[in-house]
């Protein structure tokens, strides 16, 4: 859970700084969301949490 939410805060950050550097429109914006929206009410938000998870898994044991 821990893992989603910042994953979430993080898209909503970088969505934020593109739309306050003008790199993507209001409506643009709006899309994006609601394509993240309905995408996680798919078959598919199952597979792609996985692979969220052995992404950060596999940035947590980059390092000494």
């Amino acid at each position: 859970m821990f893992l989603t939410i910042s994953a979430l805060a993080l898209t909503g950050l970088l969505l934020a700084l593109l739309l306050r550097f003008r790199a993507l429109g209001i409506g643009a914006a709006v899309v994006a969301v609601l394509f993240g929206f309905y995408l996680s009410r798919t078959g598919a938000a199952e597979s792609i949490d996985q692979i969220m998870g052995a992404l950060a898994d596999a940035v947590r044991n980059v390092g000494p």
